[in-house]
């Protein structure tokens, strides 16, 4: 069994690259299937896309003595699953895709749910709740890429890095409020 030469001409990759040259950065070496992963993608935009919906309305309604500072890391939070999802629609776009912000179709794409929670500590746990549901999503897609579309496999292991970070910070301040506030 020969194995397959890793390098190509320098002529073949030229011939190559003027070939199907609308099709932008996929080229005949793209071994995933375009059409699941940008569906993959489309559902975790929607997901990131909740999240932030959910965090920034958490950030405004959280209350009590405790929630200057968790408010501020809602927000936090908010923030940088705004920019996941921007890194999620741009790779949507360089597969060729079309991003899909419908607000019609984000809750039922979303692979978290949008629940307000009537109380700090509902908060939290909602957020963790979502944290842990991404962090499966995300893991679940790492693992269907494997080594087919190493690029969208690397953007989404740092999606994953931040995702766990914020369930580990959410988990946290749930056992840092006094007791009889986490129920």
């Amino acid at each position: 069994m020969t194995k397959k030469s890793f390098l190509t001409d320098v002529r073949t990759l030229r011939k190559r690259a003027r070939q199907h040259i609308d099709e932008g950065a996929v080229t005949s070496g793209y071994a995933a299937d375009r059409k699941a992963v940008l569906k993959l993608l489309n559902d975790a935009l929607a997901t990131e896309i909740v999240c932030v919906l959910r965090y920034r309305r958490h950030h405004f309604m959280a209350r009590g003595i405790e929630s200057k500072s968790i408010a501020a890391e809602f927000l936090a939070h908010a923030n940088e699953e705004l920019g996941h999802a921007d890194l999620i629609a741009e790779r949507i776009v360089q597969l060729g895709g079309e991003p899909d912000f419908s607000p019609d179709s984000l809750a039922s794409r979303s692979h978290a749910e949008y629940i307000a929670a009537d109380s700090l500590a509902n908060m939290i746990k909602e957020n963790l709740v979502a944290e842990r549901i991404a962090i499966d999503s995300y893991r679940g897609m790492i693992q269907y890429l494997g080594d087919q579309d190493p690029t969208t496999r690397r953007m989404l292991e740092s999606i994953l890095a931040v995702e766990e970070k914020h369930a580990e910070e959410m988990a946290d301040l749930l056992g840092g409020l006094p007791p009889g506030k986490t129920g």
